[in-house]
This record gives C-alpha cells, structure tokens and sequence, in this order.
C-alpha cells in the first residue's frame, strides 16, 4: 500500500525552489566549481545529501502526476529538476548576499515548512483512526471516514499485526454492534481482511468473541452487512482449528443450511457459503482426521447444496457440485442418504443433460467442458462409493428381517 501522497501549494513550490537555491548556494560555498549539474548528479548517486537512497526525477514525476510525491526528497528533486536553472543560480545567489542573521531565520522557515509536509508513519495513523472510533462524540461520518482509513491501513501484515497491540481490534468489534449497519458492514470487512491468511490475527479476533456477532451478523436483512459478515467468518476460521471448533460449537452448520435452503436469499451470499462449506470439508480432507462434521448428519444442508447443482447461475453451480465432491470424500459421508434424500443420482443426471446443451454454444463450449468433466469425477465416487454401501445396507436388512 502506497504512503499517502505528499501535496505542495504554490507558495509551498517557491520554498522548495528557495531550499534548492539554499543547497546550491551552499555547496559554491564549499567549492566555487560546482555547478547545478554536478550537484544533481551527486544527489543521485550519493543519496546521502537528503536522509536516504533517492528517487529519481522520472519516477517522482510519475508520482507527481498520479496526484502527488511519496517523500519530502522526492519534491525537492522534483523542483529542482523543474527549475529554471538560471532563474535558481539567481536564487542562490541572493541567497548567498543574506546576512547571518537573515539566512538562519530563512532556515527556521524552511524546518518548520518541512516538519508540517512530514509525511506521517501507517502507525501514526492507525493511531489517529482507532482514537476517533473510541472518541463517543465522533460523528457517523468521521467514524465511517476513520473505519475507511482502518480498511486501508491494515492491507499489509505488518499493520494488521499491530492493530491489537494499538487498541484496534477492540475499537473495530464494538462497533459491530452499531446501530448503523454500513459502519457494522465495514467493522465486520476490516476484520475479515486483517485476518485473511494471518493466523497471529485470527486468534486474536477468536480470543475476543467475534465469531458468535459475525454469524448473527451473517443474517441479516442488509445483505451487503451479511456478504461482509460471511466473508470475515471465512477468513477468521480458515485453515484455523480453534476457529472452525469454535464455528461448529456455534451451531455453523445451522447458518449454512439456513442460508443454502433459502431460494430467495442473495445468489452472492449462497456463493460465498458454499465455498466456505467447500473448504471447511477440504481442511478435514488435508487433516485426514477421523472426527465426523456436523455436516455428515444434516441431510436438509446436504439436499440443499445438491439442489444448488440445478441453480441457473453458472458460477454457484459449479462451486456447488464442487462441494459435493468434497463431502462424497469424507470417509463418514453416507452415499445412501446422498442417493434416497438428496437424489444426486437424479441431480447430475440432470446436469449432464444441460452440459450437453451449453457445448453447442461457441461462448460457453470450454466452461461447459470443464463442468463436464468435475461432474464425471463427482459420479464416479459417487458410484464408487455407493457400490460399498450396498453390502453394508444388506447386511443391515438382513438382521433386521432376523429381529
């Protein structure tokens, strides 16, 4: 994430002209044969003059046109290379005519101009967000303007790592329960993308009791509060023992079925379930633990992902079918139920019929081609594991008919 931008004014521009002028009159009076060109070329080569490696006129022009300069180093360097060379002679000169007494005062202007362009750190400015959000008189706007800034800010992991430490996981959940749903939409967002791939953070978010608000939050009649809670709760239990523990003590598989089996309900929050249906039983998968997933007994969540196969939106169809596949892997997934409740057989057959229309279309050939073959494999196992239920069931049948 780039540092904000540093922006200059026009009288801001003719300060930096006058510090150029200031260095150039100082190094002739160092050394008479110095021109303005050999101090350029020593800038950039050195870059020791200004507190650091330097940045080149071409990319702080870049950076200039994309609305403004990274570094007060790069405006220097900027205005340099934008001055009139013999205009900045002049100015250096005059310079050099100051009396003591007129160029320290000059100096002073000059330090106090660049300690107001000084360029605050990310933590500075996580700090600043996270005492508005704790600041009760803060307006709805400058809260949300805040959360923005948070969204923003805690990107890298580095900044997202030290929101706890500065009081910012703390701030963030409590307004989940704020009576204004876009501030709890953008809470529950920075949660979710602190978090994202970030075990450290995870536990953390876990350790304060998020989880439980973010699944209510989940249902909520503003769907984009709900999009945002579910993309949070994913991110916050991925790849996380403790979270996924912590998801299915909160009866996660309830929130899912509830969501799946609802047709009206968003297509995007049906999407985003299913994927995380999808990779909760493919972390089980990875794990090769034995431990059944309340998943295995809810045949009406079951049904309705199988349901999800026969859904006109292709993309939900297909992370459908794809989480199928993953429950047929598990080693306590019933085929039977798979066959008698959910009526896969029936559902892929289905599909298969729909695939052999969408590869007449040109635009759709490829696509159709891939779901094609996803489907072949989700048979196959099915099949596959069907096959071995059958003398199980029988056997079963059997000692029954003996009672």
């Amino acid at each position: 994430m780039k540092r904000r931008a540093i922006y200059i004014s026009r009288t801001t521009a003719a300060m930096l002209v006058l510090l150029a002028a200031a260095a150039v009159a100082g190094v002739e009076r160092e050394n008479k044969t110095t021109s303005l060109g050999a101090l350029w070329s020593s800038a950039k080569e050195d870059g020791d003059d200004f507190g650091g490696p330097t940045t080149t006129v071409q990319e702080e022009e870049e950076r200039h046109l994309d609305g403004g300069f990274s570094t007060l180093e790069g405006m220097l360097q900027w205005s340099i290379g934008h001055s009139d060379p013999k205009k900045l002679k002049e100015a250096a000169l005059d310079v050099e005519r100051l009396s003591s007494q007129d160029l320290m005062q000059r100096q002073v202007e000059i330090k106090e101009l660049m300690e107001k362009l000084k360029t605050p750190s990310d933590a500075e400015l996580m700090k600043i967000a996270i005492n508005d959000l704790n600041n009760l008189s803060l307006s709805l706007e400058d809260r949300h303007r805040a959360l923005q800034e948070l969204l923003i800010l805690v990107e890298p992991i580095d900044n997202a790592n030290d929101l706890h430490k500065l009081g910012g996981l703390t701030a963030v959940i409590k307004n989940l329960n704020n009576s204004n749903p876009e501030i709890r939409t953008i809470s529950a967002w920075i949660l979710g993308k602190a978090s994202q791939n970030n075990p450290f953070v995870q536990n953390q978010i876990l350790e304060l009791g998020a989880l439980a608000k973010l699944m209510e939050m989940a249902h909520s009649e503003f769907i984009e509060e709900a999009i945002k809670a579910l993309y949070a709760i994913s991110a916050l239990i991925r790849n996380n023992f403790q979270g996924q523990q912590l998801f299915y003590k909160e009866a996660g598989d309830l929130m899912l079925q509830k969501i799946l089996s609802n047709s009206s309900i968003d297509i995007r929050l049906q999407r985003k379930s299913v994927f995380l249906l999808a990779d909760l039983v493919d972390c089980q998968l990875q794990s090769r633990s034995d431990v059944q997933l309340p998943f295995s007994s809810n045949h009406i969540l079951l049904k309705s992902v199988v349901d999800l196969t026969a859904s006109a939106d292709l993309d939900l169809q297909e992370k459908a079918l794809y989480a199928v596949k993953s429950l047929l892997m598990l080693r306590s997934t019933d085929a039977l139920v798979f066959k008698d409740i959910c009526e896969l057989d029936l559902a892929l057959e289905r599909m298969k019929q729909q695939l052999q229309q969408l590869i007449l279309d040109d635009k759709l050939k490829e696509y159709a081609l891939d779901i094609e073959n996803l489907r072949k494999e989700v048979e196959i196992i099915f099949l596959g594991k069907l096959e071995k239920a059958k003398p199980a069931s029988t056997q079963q049948m059997g000692l029954l008919m003996l009672q």
